[in-house]
């Protein structure tokens, strides 16, 4: 039991630095490791609980790069798509989905690295789609992070505007799921020894990953975040298929 716990707070803390590096949060990588210990629903509600904390250690730490339209333009459309899609996810099959998400993620992480010159303009159409699309996955398999990742990452924002956006982003979608969850079941009292624990791993793991990201130049944290999608995205696809 030990053993497990110890090896849970070292993946977890793993997930918490790659996902600040990465600019859109832990989740993407916490969740396949926490699938390991625990069953599907309760890491969805796991997750999404120490998903704030998360949030909030990473809005202190980056909070100088806030882009206050980017994140109404998005922020509005996936709080009210991980509603949605957190009360379907007693429905849906995940592997599916997740199996969708790991390919669109492989292929267009690949196009836009190697096409590096493409950007999407950061306006109204272009943000609301990604937001739609990243809350109502969040709400059905629990991250859709890497897809408004993606999103910002088109539209060329320094790195500590990306993760301050994105964190203020993703707070609001977590703690809009993290209500529909508790009502549906998922958030369960003989889990909850496990949040003092992840809000240590998620103020370290943040602290640490911070000082990675300041060593980065532009399109260097760019082409991070496109390849720790890409890696992601394959990652999904091999769980899921094999």
């Amino acid at each position: 039991m030990i053993d497990h716990l110890i090896l849970f707070i070292a993946l977890a803390l793993i997930a918490e630095i790659i996902g600040t590096v990465g600019g859109f949060g832990s989740s993407l990588f916490f969740i396949p490791i926490a699938s390991y210990f625990l069953d599907f629903h309760s890491v969805l509600g796991i997750t999404a609980v120490y998903h704030v904390m998360s949030n909030l250690t990473k809005i202190a730490l980056f909070r100088q790069g806030v882009d206050k339209k980017v994140i109404l333009w998005i922020g509005i459309p996936s709080v009210i798509f991980v509603i949605i899609g957190a009360y379907l996810s007693s429905y849906f099959q995940a592997k599916w989905l997740e199996l969708f998400l790991a390919v669109f993620l492989i292929v267009l992480s690949i196009v836009l690295f190697v096409y590096s010159n493409i950007k999407l303009k950061p306006n109204f159409v272009n943000s609301f789609s990604g937001g739609v699309l990243s809350g109502f996955l969040a709400g059905v398999i629990g991250t859709g992070g890497a897809i408004r990742g993606i999103v910002l990452a088109s539209f060329d924002l320094s790195p500590s505007a990306f993760i301050a956006t994105s964190s203020i982003i993703d707070l609001s979608i977590d703690l809009s799921r993290s209500v529909v969850y508790f009502f549906n079941g998922f958030i369960h009292t003989h889990d909850l020894y496990l949040l003092p624990i992840l809000a240590v791993v998620s103020i370290v793991g943040t602290f640490l990953g911070k000082k990675i990201v300041l060593k980065l130049s532009n399109n260097q944290f760019k082409k991070g975040v496109l390849i720790l999608v890409f890696v992601t995205g394959i990652v999904s696809l091999v769980k899921n298929v094999f």
